[in-house]
């Protein structure tokens, strides 16, 4: 009898201990079937071709600096129209869509502005160093013109169903516009494939990275959110599912609301580091132009940096890759130029402004010295630098910081999931949509269990992959949008837009 209660007593007090090894067992298993999915895809994917650079970063690169000077900069041209446009002052209510054209850009922002401003900057400074945030400025520069092809064609071809729901974005300009020039079966694959890369995107960084960061961060808080890992990831999951089941309309109207507060917040709490070191800001841009250059720079030198740079650029304001082109092609109106010119300044706001600061306050405030933020063979430091950042200038700032980061993470993952399910959609049909979004909830909670290493891999590949199509069909349909663009531009400039404020 009391060999009987020993043994029960033994097993009852470690249970907790051998249930917690049986649960690091599995997520760590978990996370290395999912790595070696992830470098078995990346080796296509990610292909140099002998150049050591991947043939993703050469057509976004390229296909911004195409757009840039065949269009003629009208993304500078048209700076000041497109802000008078956000502000409402063309919003004709009579005009087909389901969201206003501010709606339109908060929603897509609210895909942008997040966690690829507060940790995809401190992985390219963890990366390739400050010369990493040059080449993120430059290819934002370049991207608003992207930005600005993709979702003037998005309104061209979007359809409209009867009961006004809208169906859009780039599977559709592929499709039907390449269609139109005699191109039937290159725009169908184009479009399938970008469909695939979509869903792909939607969860990965649309969806694991933001809430992988979310917890990395709150265990900046608390160490012990590491242990509960899972708990996190379904509670993210319970109130991604409460909004997502809304459509565009909820989306819209819920970020239109957080994401202007989140940017004010932020932008606010950087300036406040910012001003209080004007005097060391002159060094610290002469720092990332300088090493963006620096052959000795950090993760293979040059090439390392640029590209380095690039990636993180377009993770974080997605030009040039169309998703935004979702979001967009359901605004209020009959212009396509418009909604373009709105959708360009999504860039300008996303990392010309905001991943500077963050870039600024982690530079003056020395942290991305420090040896613990430096990235090293299979380990990437993310919203942990940025936290520390803030913290060292303003005690207390992570807890701020970390109730930012779950809002920026939860509106981008409700953005992400419209973007993912319209491409569901488009290749399933509106029945299966469920089915999608029960697999988006899901991959919430995964993401919060694997490491960030095989999680931004996997982003990285998947969204990038989605420039292929994007871009090779935007450059074929280029013309009809260059002229698009002059005939909008000509009745600006005649006066015969009319305004309604």
């Amino acid at each position: 009898m009391r060999l009987l209660y020993a043994a029960a007593l033994i097993l009852w007090t470690t249970a907790p201990a051998r249930a917690q090894a049986a649960e690091s067992s599995w997520i760590q298993q978990l996370d290395s079937y999912f790595g070696q999915i992830v470098a078995a895809m990346a080796a296509v994917l990610f292909a140099d071709l002998g150049t050591k650079i991947p043939l993703i970063i050469w057509v976004l690169v390229l296909g911004g600096v195409y757009y840039s000077f065949y269009f003629g900069w009208i993304s500078l041209r048209g700076f000041r129209h497109a802000i008078d446009v956000i502000r409402g002052r063309y919003d004709d209510p009579n005009d087909p869509g389901e969201i206003t054209h501010f709606q339109a850009l908060t929603s897509a922002l609210s895909a942008t502005i997040g966690l690829g401003n507060i940790a995809g900057v401190a992985i390219a400074v963890s990366l390739g160093g400050p010369g990493a945030v040059f080449w993120m400025l430059l290819t934002a520069l370049f991207g608003m013109s992207s930005k600005l092809a993709s979702c003037t064609l998005a309104v061209m071809y979007r359809k409209i169903h009867p009961d006004g729901r809208i169906a859009g974005g780039p599977m559709y300009y592929l499709e039907h516009g390449l269609g139109a020039k005699g191109l039937k079966r290159l725009g169908r694959i184009l479009a399938i494939l970008f469909a695939l890369f979509t869903i792909g995107g939607s969860l990965g960084g649309g969806n694991m990275f933001q809430s992988n960061q979310t917890v990395e961060i709150l265990s900046t808080v608390s160490p012990a959110v590491e242990n509960y890992n899972w708990a996190f990831g379904l509670l993210f999951a319970l109130l991604v599912s409460l909004v997502i089941i809304g459509g565009i309309k909820r989306i819209g109207r819920v970020t239109s609301r957080i994401v202007p507060v989140m940017c004010l917040l932020y932008v606010s709490a950087s300036l406040v580091i910012i001003l209080s070191h004007l005097a060391d800001v002159p060094a610290m841009i002469a720092t990332i132009f300088r090493e963006a250059f620096s052959p000795q720079a950090l993760y293979g030198g040059f090439l390392g940096v640029l590209i380095t740079g690039v990636k993180r650029a377009a993770f974080s304001n997605e030009a040039g890759l169309g998703s935004a082109a979702f979001a967009h092609a359901a605004a209020r109106t009959n212009e396509p130029a418009r909604e373009g010119m709105v959708a360009m300044i999504g860039p300008f706001i996303d990392t010309i402004v905001i991943c500077l600061m963050t870039a600024l306050v982690c530079m003056i405030t020395g942290v991305y010295t420090d040896p613990q933020f430096q990235a090293s063979e299979g380990f990437v430091v993310g919203a942990k630098m940025t936290a520390a950042a803030f913290d060292s200038f303003l005690p207390g700032a992570r807890y701020v910081l970390a109730i930012g980061v779950m809002l920026f993470a939860y509106s981008t993952m409700i953005s992400w999931s419209y973007y993912g399910e319209r491409a569901w959609e488009y290749l399933f049909g509106r029945g299966s949509i469920l089915a999608y979004r029960i697999i988006f909830v899901c991959c919430v909670f995964f993401g919060s269990v694997l490491t960030l290493k095989n999680v931004l891999d996997f982003t990285d590949m998947i969204i990038l992959s989605m420039a292929f199509p994007n871009i090779i069909g935007g450059v074929i349909l280029s013309p009809q949008i260059k002229a698009c663009l002059q005939d909008y531009w000509g009745r600006l400039q005649r006066g015969e837009m009319k305004r309604y404020k």
